[in-house]
């Protein structure tokens, strides 16, 4: 069994759900965490839109860099099969249907994908920007409207206006919902989405493009950009007037749906010069600002003229800092580990970071946590060795590995294990996905090569996927954003497998499972699939 993947993926600022999380076992207020396989067909087989549903458990989780506490709402595990069920059903109609710059809870969209588009749109011209953020959305929404959008047929509305009424068990006590959609149920992001619908087409109703005469020339102006990812959202424009007016189009909005921007998190700024003292905006764990230089290094418009400044993406100073606490707690809890164990657990933690970073000009972060996380292992050596001068330290735990002269490793001489360095990623700017595509929409091919393509994806899952052309090789089909997938070694390590890539495959969870147990049963020695595979004849 090796590392199992899941195709959602999770970026910084990204909301929590069961759904997204498969590994991670919560109980409802049925106190089941998770079913056998004789269980889960039991399920299957009694499941039924009846318009039932049980509370939801509150569980209480802090929020990243705040001493605030997010409340999920955990469903049953009954009613996480049945929101599967009626998301499976939804969410093909409403993704023919949402607006192209939307991007936060949507297969086949990420982080990355946002970040793209306002480069964009800013990357010929310096614009001022209204940075938002929706005051408590998910807890806000305001169901008879939620509902009216739906507008979808009556068991479906009877059953999603269950859950939405269905309360929340909070130590004991049974509170009503009168209003939201409690984080941590499967469908909650997707009727989310669907609440905040339309938004980003009432900006461009009342701001349209329009042909306009300056200086006895005529001048297009433009409608404004407006990039939203779940409830965070930036609008750009080169006007400033008319970023006031898009912050009064946008609460109004707003309110129809009982939602209010929040204060705290709203505010405008410029790109390029100082707006109220603020330059430059934070989105999504990056700062985006554009920078004066000389004419050598500066961009250029489309019609080549020299434009004075070049944009530049980073990681966001605040999420750098974090990082390197998070990592700083992890060497504290592991001051006594022997070096093995501390490594296994930093490598995860600098993968992930660094390779969600890795699309934007992060050279100079990645190698400012380098640096620090070199800082941070030195004080961890002296602590285990006081007595000792700084070189016979250093020789114990850093040594040559390949090209790399100063490697934080075990002295293994054939297979070292070695800590990942924030710089190893190649900087690989990323391919904004297509507005007006859908992964409902059957063109596989370019589904395919952009899971394969993903920024957050490792080295191993993305050399097989392009090898398998997006397909499981148990039962044929394509992989699908939502799917799970797990690494599978064709020749078990128990009968002598290597772990190569001509013994590697990329199987679906429940694919690997068959094979597995096939495995077992037929006694596989011959390098290839023991188990006959799946019929696809009817």
């Amino acid at each position: 069994m090796m590392r199992k993947c899941h195709v959602r993926f999770l970026g910084e600022g990204d909301t929590v759900t069961c759904a997204s999380l498969p590994d991670k076992k919560t109980a409802g207020v049925d106190g089941v965490k998770s079913l056998s396989p004789k269980g889960r067909l039991i399920l299957v087989n009694s499941l039924k839109i009846d318009g039932k549903a049980s509370p939801t458990r509150r569980v209480w989780i802090p929020k990243p860099g705040s001493e605030e506490k997010r409340g999920l709402g955990i469903p049953t595990i009954s009613d996480r099969a049945k929101q599967a069920l009626v998301k499976l059903a939804l969410e093909p109609e409403w993704e023919a249907r949402f607006e192209p710059n939307s991007f936060g809870f949507r297969p086949g969209r990420s982080c990355h994908d946002a970040i793209a588009q306002i480069f964009s749109a800013i990357k010929q011209k310096a614009k001022y920007v209204l940075d938002a953020d929706i005051s408590k959305c998910f807890d806000r929404i305001n169901h008879k409207k939620l509902l009216e959008k739906l507008n979808t047929f009556p068991t479906m509305k009877r059953q999603i206006k269950a859950w939405l009424k269905a309360g929340v068990m909070d130590s004991k006590e049974l509170f009503p919902t009168l209003e939201g959609t409690p984080q941590g149920g499967v469908i909650s992001p997707l009727l989310a989405n669907i609440a905040l619908h339309g938004l980003e087409n009432r900006i461009a109703e009342v701001f349209p493009i329009k042909e306009q005469r300056i200086n006895g020339k005529g001048v297009k102006i433009r409608t404004p950009d407006f990039i939203r990812y779940a409830d965070d959202f930036v609008v750009l424009h080169e006007d400033i007037t008319v970023i006031q007016k898009c912050k009064q189009v946008i609460a109004e909005w707003l309110d129809g749906m009982s939602l209010e921007l929040k204060p705290s998190k709203t505010r405008i700024s410029h790109t390029f010069h100082k707006y109220e003292n603020n330059v430059g905006f934070h989105f999504l764990g990056f700062y985006v600002r554009q920078y004066p230089v000389g004419n050598y290094r500066s961009s250029h418009g489309t019609t080549g003229k020299i434009l004075g400044f070049t944009t530049i993406i980073t990681p966001s100073p605040e999420k750098l800092q974090r990082h390197m606490q998070k990592i700083g707690d992890i060497i504290d809890a592991h001051k006594t580990a022997p070096q093995a164990a501390l490594i296994g657990h930093l490598n995860p933690v600098i993968r992930g970071w660094a390779n969600y970073y890795a699309t934007v000009s992060s050279k100079r972060s990645f190698s400012l946590a380098d640096f620090i996380l070199y800082q941070q292992l030195r004080a961890w050596a002296k602590f285990r060795h006081p007595g000792q001068n700084s070189h016979e330290t250093n020789r114990k735990y850093w040594h040559t590995v390949g090209k790399d002269n100063w490697c934080f490793s075990t002295i293994e001489e054939k297979n070292p294990l070695k800590l990942q360095k924030h710089t190893e990623p190649a900087i690989s700017y990323h391919i904004k996905v297509q507005g007006g595509r859908s992964p409902f929409d059957g063109d596989w091919a370019y589904w395919g090569s952009r899971l394969g393509k993903h920024p957050e994806l490792t080295t191993r899952v993305a050399t097989l996927l392009k090898k398998q052309k997006g397909k499981c090789t148990y039962c044929g089909n394509y992989f699908k954003d939502g799917d799970i997938w797990e690494v599978d070694h064709i020749l078990p390590r128990s009968q002598g497998g290597k772990d190569t890539y001509v013994n590697l495959q990329l199987l679906h969870r429940h694919c690997h499972d068959l094979k597995t147990a096939n495995d077992s049963s037929y006694g596989n020695k011959d390098g290839r699939n023991a188990a006959p595979k799946p019929s696809t004849k009817n």
